[in-house]
Formats: C-alpha cells, sequence, structure tokens
C-alpha cells in the first residue's frame, strides 16, 4: 500500500525562510512564530499519514454506495470525519465568532495539502464544506449566518455547491433549475443538479446545498441566476433540526477516480431555498466559493503529484534493474537500483522540481489571499485574482503530468493496482476538469483576468519580478536563478504584447494562445519562486546553517528547474506568437 510522510520541513522553510510570514505586516501573522507553525504541521502530518493516509485505498476500492436513499461512504471515514472535527481541522481558518481558530488561509493551505495529499476523496468532504461557509459568510444575512455557519465549520452539518446540470456545464445561462417565490420569503427550488461532489453521505447531520437556479421573470442567460441555500434538512427557529426537504438523491456517478467522495446526481422537488446574496446576482456569491475551491484544487493538483512521488522514490530505490553504465553501484546484488539511471533520474527531478516550486507558488498565493482579506489590500486582491487561474490550470496540468512520471517509474508494476500507483493518476486526473476545466481557466486569464482594471495587475506582476531581479542582480551567486528567470519574463511580456496588438483585430489570436499563456505563466511563477528559494538557501548556508545538505539540495533543485523546465517558455511563446490561422484553418467538417 503506499505510503506518505508530511514534507514539514519544506513547509517550514517556505513560510519563514523565503515568504517570512512572521515578519509580514499582515494582521495574525505575528503569531506564525516557527514553534507554533511546527506544532501545528507536524499534529497535521501525523493525522494525514496515520489516520487518512491507510483510508486512501479503502475509498478507491469500496467507493460510495446508495440504498434507500441512504448515501453510504467507505469504512473507516466516518471515524476519521469525528476525529477532524474533534480535533478542530475543519475550522482552522475560519473566525472565531463562529467556532473557527482564525488562523491565516496560509497555514490552513500547508495543512490542506497535507491531508489532500493523504487522502483526497476524504478531504473534500470538509473541503467543500469550508467553501459553502465561506460563501454564507461573505454573501449571508446576519439569520443566516448565525443558524448555518457554526454547525458547518464544525462540520456538524456539511456543505455543497450545486452549478451543473445534464444540458450546461460552463455555459450555466442554460440552466433550468427553477425558484419560485413563496409568501413567507422563502422559494421552492426543482431541477436536476449533477455531478455534485460530497452531495449526500453518512457523516454529517445535515447537508446545506448551495444551488444555483433561475427566479421566473429574471433576465435571460447567467443576469438570471440566483443563488440559494437549500438544506437536507429543514432547520427550525431554534436551530434544530426539521423536516426532511424536498432533496434527493438520484444516483452516485461512476467515476475514474476519487471513488471515496460522494459525486451525486441531485434532484430538487419544490425544495425550500432561502436566497443567499442579491436576487439575479447569483453568481457573484457563488465566486466566492468557486475562487476558493480552484485554490483547493491547484492545491490537489500538488498533493497528488508529491503523494505519487515519495512513492516513486522509494520504489527507484529499492527496485534492481540494470547496471549503471559508468560502473556498478550494487557489486553484491544482481542489479543496480534505478536511481542510478539517468532517465529515472530526469523523471524524479522533473517531478521534485515541479512540486517544491509549486508548494511556493501556492503558499504566496495563500498569503496574497491573507494579505487581500486581513489587511484590506486591494493590489494584493487584484493579483491573486490574476493568478488564480494559472494556479489552478497550471499546477493541476503538471500535477497530473507528475503523476504519471512517478507511475511509469514502477514501469508494468504502476499499471498494476497492487502498488497502488494509478489511484494517484486517476484522483489526479479530475482536477483539470472540475471547478471550470483549464481550458475555461485559460480562457479567463486571457479574456478577462489580463485587461482587469487596465491591466493594472499584470503590470504589477511584471514589476515584482523586475524589482526583485534587480534587487539580486549584483549578487553573483544568484546570477545562475535571475538571468533563466529574466528570459522566462521577457516571453511572457512579448505573449502579452501579441494579444494587444493581434486579439483587437482578430480575437482567435488571443484565444488560440491562451492555454500556452496559461502555462507560459505558470512557469515564470515557479521560476520566481525557485529564485526565491534559492536565495535563501544562500543565505542559510552563509549563516552556517546546521542541515547543509538540505539547502545544497535546494540550490541543486533550483538549478535543474532554471536548466531544464523553465526554457519551455519560449517553446510556448513561439505557439502563441503563431497566431490562430492555422488553429482555425480546418472546416468542422473535416476533423
Amino acid at each position: 500500500m503506499p505510503s506518505y510522510t508530511a514534507p514539514t520541513k519544506d513547509m517550514a522553510f517556505l513560510l519563514h525562510e523565503v515568504l517570512k510570514a512572521e515578519t509580514l505586516n499582515i494582521p495574525g501573522y505575528d503569531d506564525l512564530e516557527p514553534d507554533f507553525t511546527g506544532a501545528v504541521l507536524e499534529e497535521a502530518g501525523k493525522v494525514a499519514s496515520e489516520v487518512l493516509t491507510p483510508l486512501n485505498v479503502v475509498g478507491d476500492h469500496e467507493g460510495c454506495r446508495l440504498e434507500n436513499g441512504v448515501v453510504y461512504t467507505p469504512s473507516g471515514f466516518k471515524d476519521a470525519f469525528e476525529q477532524m472535527k474533534e480535533g478542530g481541522w475543519t475550522g482552522l481558518d475560519m473566525p472565531e465568532e463562529f467556532g473557527g481558530q482564525n488562523m491565516p488561509v496560509l497555514l490552513g493551505t500547508a495543512v490542506g495539502e497535507m491531508f489532500s495529499a493523504a487522502n483526497q476523496a476524504f478531504t473534500m468532504y470538509q473541503g467543500l464544506t469550508h467553501g459553502a461557509a465561506s460563501a454564507i459568510l461573505a454573501h449571508g444575512t446576519d439569520e443566516q449566518k448565525a443558524t448555518f455557519l457554526p454547525k458547518m465549520i464544525s462540520c456538524e452539518w456539511t456543505g455543497t455547491m450545486n452549478l451543473t446540470e445534464p444540458h450546461c456545464g460552463t455555459d450555466l445561462g442554460l440552466m433550468r433549475t427553477k425558484a419560485e417565490p413563496q409568501d413567507d420569503g422563502s422559494y421552492k427550488v426543482s431541477g436536476q443538479k449533477i455531478f455534485i461532489s460530497a452531495g449526500d453521505h453518512d457523516m454529517s447531520e445535515n447537508v446545506i446545498h448551495l444551488v444555483l437556479a433561475k427566479i421566473p421573470g429574471g433576465p435571460d442567460g447567467i443576469k438570471g441566476v440566483s443563488l440559494f441555500i437549500v438544506p437536507k434538512y429543514n432547520v427550525n427557529d431554534d436551530g434544530s433540526i426539521g423536516a426532511r426537504n424536498g432533496v434527493s438523491v438520484g444516483n452516485i456517478e461512476k467515476k475514474m477516480g476519487i471513488h471515496g467522495n460522494s459525486t451525486c446526481v441531485m434532484n430538487y422537488d419544490e425544495a425550500t431555498g432561502y436566497l443567499l446574496g442579491d436576487m439575479h446576482k447569483g453568481m457573484r456569491a457563488m465566486f466566492t466559493m468557486m475562487n476558493e475551491a480552484r485554490l483547493g484544487v491547484a492545491m490537489q493538483g500538488l498533493a497528488q503529484a508529491e503523494a505519487a512521488y515519495q512513492n516513486a522514490v522509494i520504489y527507484a530505490k529499492d527496485r534492481l534493474q540494470g547496471r549503471d553504465v559508468t560502473g556498478v553501484k550494487n557489486p553484491d546484488g544482481p542489479a543496480d537500483p534505478l536511481i542510478v539511471h539517468p532517465d529515472i533520474r530526469r523523471s524524479l527531478m522533473d517531478q521534485k522540481s515541479f512540486i517544491e516550486g509549486a508548494r511556493g507558488f501556492l503558499l504566496w498565493g495563500a498569503l496574497l489571499i491573507d494579505q487581500a482579506h486581513r489587511a484590506d489590500d486591494k493590489d494584493a486582491d487584484g493579483l491573486i485574482s490574476l493568478m488564480t487561474p494559472v494556479l489552478k490550470g497550471f499546477l493541476t496540468d503538471q500535477g497530473f503530468d507528475m503523476t504519471v512520471l512517478a507511475q511509469q517509474i514502477y514501469g508494468g508494476h504502476g499499471y498494476i493496482e497492487e502498488h497502488g500507483m494509478s489511484q494517484f493518476v486517476r484522483d489526479a486526473r479530475i482536477t483539470q476538469i472540475y471547478e471550470g476545466a483549464n481550458g475555461v481557466q485559460a480562457l479567463d486569464l486571457v479574456g478577462r483576468k489580463l485587461a482587469a482594471d487596465g491591466g493594472k495587475h499584470v503590470m504589477a506582476f511584471f514589476d515584482l519580478i523586475k524589482a526583485f531581479c534587480k534587487d539580486q542582480g549584483e549578487d553573483d551567486a544568484m546570477k545562475e536563478f535571475i538571468d533563466p528567470l529574466k528570459t522566462a519574463s521577457k516571453h511572457l511580456q512579448a505573449a502579452s504584447m501579441f494579444f494587444m496588438q493581434n486579439g483587437m483585430k482578430n480575437p482567435n489570436h488571443a484565444l488560440a494562445g491562451s492555454y500556452d499563456f496559461m502555462h507560459l505563466f505558470g512557469h515564470v511563477c515557479l521560476g520566481y519562486t525557485w529564485a526565491q528559494q534559492a536565495r535563501a538557501a544562500l543565505e542559510a548556508l552563509a549563516n552556517g546553517a546546521s542541515d547543509a545538505t538540505f539547502y545544497e539540495t535546494k540550490l541543486t533543485t533550483a538549478r535543474y528547474y532554471m536548466a531544464r523546465r523553465l526554457p519551455a517558455t519560449s517553446m510556448h511563446l513561439a505557439r502563441i506568437e503563431s497566431g490562430a490561422d492555422t488553429v482555425m484553418a480546418l472546416d468542422a467538417d473535416a476533423f
């Protein structure tokens, strides 16, 4: 069975030596002393490895089942969920007034990565609840917050988001679910939603669904969509659970992966619902949850890559195959271990350099969220809004690729279920699809985010990279990291300029290059965080760090990313600058 060990040392390095979180002027960050964060990460790591990891394969093999209208989760899930609740992990970064611990999103993200790496399907139950609670926190009335948030933050009640219908996914303006207004101010919600993660289960007393629907007589299309709170069980005035609402599970979807999560078809038959936020402004409220979910999915892409990589390293060191071409390394055995071979090293270095760079990128994104929300920093809010599609799209595309590389290390044994590597591949695959497929992320980035506020935020990003390169440019030891970052940043600027010069004349020139642009942007972000990590490692070594091997390994991995991964920006730029003509040349009938 695959194992997992939480990468707490790398997380501590990023929190305190790269981001230097405890020194930042963000409310609550002065509490993030190394001893405190170390204790939290260590305890979360134990939960991840000892409680959640053993259940990962159980959830994959058993899946969820629907019997007589009741959804049952895999063996052991209920007990593990109770441990999560008792440990306070479900409300780590939620407000204290509703039962949370009010820790920064930065720390919650690090903990979330561990839980997702250990058992993605399980962690989604509390993750979706967190997102639904965030939407209610941002857009709910005082009464709605008091009614739902305490029990959602404790996960006594869990939450979902209901967008997709059988005939519409991304184009939500086509939805048919209706919400009829009632005299008491409530609504009767009717329709069907599909692909609803954690749609129903046996681990909580109630499930609070956030459902997109149209109020009759409203504007056509997406402008007529509203968001509703629709509980599985109605809630009485005293907060107790009342009668069953008109909500039922039609089916549990049979999926490629995340079998331990109950992905449901949900039927609404005049279910009582309550408007969340403003009428016909449902997408505004839903995007509070969607943006959080997209960052959570980015984290899942990284997490699955980490778990798969750890097991690939163990196998590469243990499995004897062939001899090292430069000389025997295991003279007492019939062959040398896989890890001596250059192509195996290439694969493992691709994985390692992505994972540690992606973790730096993700935690930087979490820091920006804290800066935006806790310090009311509009520039930070604009920057994380720009980078959200990059985080989601790039980290999940690359994360999936890394799980495939890890599986490949095993050869034929990776294709056999006995070793469990296929689960990482299958579980990672959904991350490229849900919460907005990655093609949509690329379109959002190029079509909306680049031009937001007159291009202010992408220019701020370029200025950030430029200032960092200038600041570090006088240090000879940093030259091997700064020069490649400068080149990659220039490629990103050139791609942006191409869109500006050609996109207005023919929008297809921008849209055809959007996916490459998302990946180009992602590589620059990882190049930036690797340069930051290299600087921190050099500083630690100069100060006589006791664990010199850790920092020297950081520098070696950073060099690899700069030499072998970051040059992909030139390929992406060449594709972008080729325009849309070859992409759109064939008639539809020619395919």
